[in-house]
C-alpha cells in the first residue's frame, strides 16, 4: 500500500461510521443520502489537509472530479445509481493513486462477496423478516452502496496496517 499508514488509520477512524451508514441507507432505501456524501467530502476536506503532505491532499482532489464525470456518464447509461456514482466520487480522494489497482481488485472482490451474502440473505425468511422493510429485498437491483462503503472501509484498514 502506497497510502501513509498514520494517514490511513484516521480517515478509517473518521469515516468507518459514514461507510456503515451508506450500505444500511442503500440496503433500507436503495438510496445513498446526499449528506453522507457531503460528509465524507468534509471529512477529506479537513482531516486531509491535516493528514497528508499538502501536495498529494491537492491532487487528490482531481481523484474526485475524475470520478465524478465518470459516475456521471455511467449513471446516465443506467450503469449504476446517482448516489453510488457521488460516493464513489467523495470516497476516491481518500485513496492513493499509486493503489489504484489493489483497490479495483478490492472493490471487486468485495462487491461479488456482498452481491452473493445479500442474495443469500434475502432468500432466508428469519434474516429477511429481521428487517422485513428493507427495499433491496425485493428490487432486482443491488444496493451497491454495501459494496462502496465495504471497499472504502476495508481499504483504509489494509493501509492503516501496511501502508507506507
Amino acid at each position: 500500500m502506497l497510502a501513509p499508514a498514520t494517514a490511513s488509520l484516521w480517515f478509517f477512524i473518521l469515516t468507518a461510521p459514514i461507510c456503515l451508514y451508506v450500505a444500511w441507507s442503500d440496503m433500507a432505501r436503495m438510496k445513498i443520502p446526499n449528506k453522507a456524501v457531503v460528509l465524507t467530502v468534509i471529512v477529506y476536506a479537513i482531516a486531509g489537509l491535516i493528514l497528508l503532505p499538502f501536495v498529494d491532499y491537492a491532487w487528490r482532489w482531481l481523484h474526485l472530479f475524475v470520478v465524478l464525470a465518470i459516475g456521471f456518464v455511467m449513471n446516465m447509461l443506467g450503469m449504476l445509481g446517482a448516489g453510488d456514482a457521488k460516493f464513489a466520487a467523495a470516497m476516491s480522494p481518500f485513496i492513493a493513486l499509486g493503489d489504484l489497482f489493489n483497490v479495483m481488485m478490492l472493490f471487486a472482490a468485495i462487491m461479488l462477496a456482498a452481491f452473493v451474502t445479500h442474495r443469500i440473505a434475502r432468500s432466508i425468511g428469519p434474516v429477511r423478516n429481521i428487517v422485513p422493510h428493507w427495499e433491496s429485498w425485493t428490487r432486482k437491483d443491488f444496493p451497491m452502496g454495501l459494496a462502496l462503503g465495504g471497499t472504502l472501509a476495508a481499504y483504509l484498514a489494509m493501509a492503516a496496517k501496511y501502508g507506507i
